[in-house]
């Protein structure tokens, strides 16, 4: 089966809780749709978090999301001052810097950033004949290319986009949690939104899978 989730936002546990609900396997393959990282103050765990993604090998695909990209950015900005300059910068917005840095050497948050960034922002994947484009927040057609803040952090949800989608395909993003918890569809049901909130402690992780379209959450 083919699952897909977005926005864990650092939450390990429930990452790791969803994959034993889903009985991810061998034959398994799972889409993250962006914003592993950041947020999460209840239950933040992003080292363990990226570990665990990187274990599943090629059964997982990760697209990046907005707060990936940020904090890709602000490692390399960091990492690339002398280190007499560093403590004069900005500190990073959200807690995964900070949390990341006590566990990870700066050798390994450079090459964490690095991998961040080689991340797509949009993925087009068939399954059961049917034709899925993956995004964080938007999507566009094959062949039409967005800048990158299109696909990391959408156009103000025009109400065109979420109406028809993009003809042709079933697209999936996260980023906006729209529907109070729940996995959210249009009327062409060619459109899902999939962020649950997960990362704030009244929130969840919700998962798709694409062969059936069953909502699995914790």
């Amino acid at each position: 089966m083919h699952y897909v989730i977005s926005d864990i936002h650092n939450d390990n546990r429930r990452f790791c809780e969803l994959l034993e609900k889903i009985r991810f396997s061998e034959s398994d393959h799972l889409y993250i749709l962006g914003d592993v990282f950041d947020r999460s103050s209840h239950n933040p765990n992003p080292v363990d978090l990226y570990f665990n993604i990187e274990r599943l090998g090629k059964r997982c695909d990760v697209i990046r999301g907005n707060h990936d990209h940020w904090l890709a950015m602000y490692i390399l900005e960091y990492y690339a001052l002398p280190e007499r300059k560093r403590s004069k910068i900005a500190p990073y917005s959200y807690n995964s810097f900070q949390l990341l840095q006590e566990r990870l050497t700066p050798v390994d948050l450079q090459n964490l950033a690095n991998t961040i960034l080689s991340w797509p922002v949009q993925k087009s994947v068939k399954v059961k004949e049917e034709k899925y484009l993956l995004a964080h927040a938007m999507t566009s057609a094959p062949g039409v290319i967005k800048v990158e803040d299109y696909y990391l952090m959408g156009t103000s949800w025009n109400n065109f986009y979420l109406h028809y989608g993009i003809a042709g395909y079933i697209s999936v993003c996260g980023h906006t949690n729209i529907d109070d918890g729940r996995i959210w569809k249009n009327r062409k049901e060619n459109l899902y939104i999939i962020d649950c909130g997960c990362g704030f402690s009244s929130g969840r992780l919700g998962c798709m899978c694409l062969e059936t379209k069953e909502e699995l959450y914790v």
